[in-house]
């Protein structure tokens, strides 16, 4: 008899661990949902059962169905911004989720620059940490969802990750370029902003990407992804980094994606300009969002071994610029002013997430008064030994006028370039680069180095990227 009474005790127990719902992450406490949109939800209860999410904020709840494997999918529909909610989902036993705010949320990726933390690397700092650190606040609407690194050769349905509140222990292991956008993005709209950060320092584009879109780019042997013998350095190869930081998080209901990353891929820039329109059509199809928005930011200058040389990076920022017109509903918040030539990593993060943030003020939720995005190097014409270059400005102009510019380089026909001196015409909203050593001007280039300090503006202080007219063949190293 205590041996029946045993067995039914074991299997009541397997019964009712069966029966509970299991989320996957990044459900959990202190979530936030996207407002007003259909939040998707996902997860496992017991095959065939009825999955009932009950919201707080409604009181029409949303019912939906376990199927033969026990997986469960539906779309929760969500107010305004506001919260604390908590949600209730039951399939027979209950699973209740406190903290839950509504606002907006966004997903940040990318490499080191995206992953350095706001109290900075070991001799790395981030200027300003600490006020931000000790200013941070739980009761501030900010959460955080960080994606611990993993690998994997196949796609995976979870990852180990868990929202924080805004508490500074949380914030000073949080990215700081994630956390500088929502923090401007939260202060600027007073709603809740949830980032959710899934980024590992040194890794490539291509670790990023899913294998059916890199298996449009023959370059890429992918089959070491059906093997099971170890792997060196992981995370350095394609597709492992989606496997097991990206999939897991996919469909959750998001606004938009921020990512920085582009050091790795320094040394190949055009198969690079190749590689991140083909991530960002991945990454829009695999959450099935539409055209969800995607800023990124420029790699900033640094030496690299060798501040001067032509090409390298500058080739890489110039990939990135013209990204710009080959990834729809995009943005790029350039860094020249930034870069320091013996760090590769900025400390001045704040200006990064501003950046970012600005973009998506006026580009996602109708900000207007100023102009986000960088003057863009458009045209250039030649009258006697003058070039007048031509700009994209948006809503401003070239600036600033009281300063000499500098980084500006001319050249004739023979190809070498020398300095030259650059001012503005500010009634044409040009700019006029000229020397005395080109009577024949034919290309014009600016900061083209690895590592060049910013001089040219627009009238809101956002720098101009590094460009060059000419398209002659350059060493990139």
């Amino acid at each position: 008899m205590k041996k029946l009474l045993l067995t039914l005790a074991v299997l009541g127990t397997a019964f009712s661990l069966q029966a509970k719902i299991v989320l996957p992450a990044p459900f959990g406490d202190n979530m936030v949902l996207q407002q007003q949109s259909e939040a998707r939800f996902w997860g496992t209860a017991t095959p065939g059962k009825k999955v009932t999410i009950h919201p707080s904020w409604s009181s029409r709840p949303v019912t939906t169905t376990a199927d033969g494997d026990g997986r469960w999918q539906a779309a929760v529909p969500t107010p305004e911004a506001g919260g604390p909610y908590t949600i209730e989902l039951s399939d027979g036993e209950r699973l209740t989720l406190r903290e839950v705010l509504i606002g907006e949320v966004w997903l940040c990726s990318g490499q080191s620059n995206m992953e350095m933390p706001m109290r900075g690397f070991n001799n790395q700092p981030v200027t300003g940490c600490t006020e931000v650190i000790v200013g941070a606040k739980a009761s501030t609407p900010i959460r955080i969802c960080t994606v611990k690194r993993a690998t994997a050769r196949t796609p995976q349905e979870t990852c180990s990750a868990q929202w924080l509140q805004n508490t500074p222990e949380a914030v000073a292991g949080t990215s700081a370029t994630a956390y500088y956008f929502a923090r401007n993005l939260q202060q600027a709209l007073e709603v809740p902003v949830g980032i959710i950060i899934t980024c590992w320092g040194g890794t490539a584009v291509e670790a990023w990407m899913d294998r059916p879109t890199l298996s449009a780019f023959r370059e890429f042997d992918l089959s070491f992804l059906d093997g099971t013998d170890p792997i060196e350095r992981p995370q350095s190869r394609p597709c492992m980094l989606y496997n097991a930081m990206i999939a897991p998080l996919v469909p959750y209901t998001i606004r938009g994606f921020l990512w920085y990353q582009g050091e790795a891929n320094r040394l190949k820039p055009t198969q690079y300009q190749q590689l991140m329109p083909a991530f960002v059509r991945m990454l829009r199809e695999r959450w099935g969002q539409g055209e969800l928005p995607f800023y990124y930011v420029q790699i900033a200058p640094y030496s690299y071994g060798n501040s001067d040389l032509t090409g390298g990076s500058a080739l890489l920022r110039e990939a990135q610029m013209h990204n710009l017109k080959e990834i729809p509903a995009s943005g790029m918040a350039v860094t020249m002013d930034i870069g320091s030539e013996n760090c590769i990593h900025p400390d001045q993060k704040a200006q990064v997430g501003q950046r970012l943030a600005w973009l998506a003020l006026v580009n996602d939720y109708g900000m207007k008064g100023f102009e986000p995005n960088a003057p863009i190097y458009e045209s250039m014409s030649v009258e006697g030994n003058r070039a007048f270059l031509t700009f994209r400005t948006g809503n401003s102009t070239l600036a600033p006028r009281s300063r000499e510019f500098t980084g500006f380089e001319i050249a004739g026909a023979d190809r070498i370039f020398h300095p030259a001196q650059a001012k503005i015409d500010s009634r044409k909203n040009r700019l006029i680069v000229f020397s005395d050593e080109v009577q024949k001007p034919v290309a014009v280039r600016y900061a083209f180095r690895n590592y060049a300090e910013a001089s040219l503006f627009n009238t809101f202080g956002i720098p101009a990227p590094s460009f060059r007219t000419d398209d002659w063949e350059l060493p990139v190293k």
